[in-house]
């Protein structure tokens, strides 16, 4: 006779319940955080050193606000970020509706690919890259302005703004755009009065994510820059080259309060749903 008692639910599979897991989650978060707790420790350090605790202080932080030179590479960083973020959002946008909003035709793949290429090759080889073309249009043109840093952290942007903006137009309901055309509205209005709105947080979360590339990149900044184009990163680079102290805390520790904001800030760009 079968058993007629009712079957207990089985639990579905959780990888917390692997043994070692806790100790393995703890450790790491511990190797990735605490090497950061440190540095914004130390950044309110009294005296120069960086390891031996002198009492609690915002010296550093008024030098480094006060230092002329880190005053120019944080204004030339926030210039750079913000033009190349915002002309590769734009070429981003574009390339978004292009890929998301027209029927398959061929080539669309390879597009895709295209798009995403300064994510799948390593920064170094693009950096070398561009140092090699970048360097012969300064030699045949003599001209050496910020127009190359332009273009080369708006190129490395572009893939950054264009996948949440991707993501944002294809959880879209199309049924709006299709509607607004059924009452005869044109392309660009419905483009402007329907799509525009509902893809916005996309965008503006497209940009913030670009903006935080351009501002904290190192690799290709130091290779295409000319010289007196020092940005912040590079200037802390050539700073931990000479001599090290708490200044460099203070400056890495309000970059990374920085880029935490508009991280976050992203993430619940990201979250909403059209």
């Amino acid at each position: 006779m079968a058993d007629a008692r009712p079957q207990k639910p089985q639990k579905g599979y959780s990888v917390r319940t692997l043994p070692g897991f806790a100790v393995v989650a703890i450790f790491t978060l511990i190797t990735l955080y605490a090497p950061i707790a440190i540095l914004v420790t130390f950044s309110f350090n009294a005296g120069t050193s960086m390891a031996i605790w002198e009492g609690f202080s915002l010296r550093w932080y008024q030098q480094a606000a006060a230092n002329e030179a880190v005053q120019d590479a944080a204004v030339r960083s926030l210039f750079l970020a913000l033009v190349a973020a915002s002309v590769a959002t734009v070429a981003a946008t574009m390339a978004a509706l292009a890929t998301t909003r027209t029927r398959h035709f061929p080539g669309k793949t390879m597009i895709y690919a295209l798009i995403n290429q300064p994510l799948m090759v390593p920064e170094i080889v693009t950096a070398v890259a561009l140092l090699i073309v970048f360097a012969a249009i300064k030699v045949w043109t003599g001209h050496t302005s910020m127009i190359y840093l332009i273009v080369a952290h708006t190129a490395f942007c572009v893939p950054f703004a264009y996948l949440p903006i991707r993501a944002r137009l294809e959880t879209m309901d199309t049924s709006l755009e299709t509607a607004a055309q059924d009452l005869y509205a044109s392309r660009w209005l419905t483009f402007r009065r329907v799509t525009l709105p509902l893809m916005w947080p996309g965008i503006v979360a497209g940009l913030m994510l670009a903006f935080v590339i351009s501002l904290d990149d190192v690799v290709i900044t130091e290779f295409v820059k000319s010289a007196g184009q020092e940005t912040l990163p590079t200037f802390m680079l050539g700073q931990l080259r000479r001599v090290v102290t708490p200044e460099v805390n203070a400056i890495s520790t309000v970059i990374l309060l920085a880029g935490a904001i508009l991280v976050s800030l992203f993430f619940r760009l990201t979250s909403k749903r059209g």
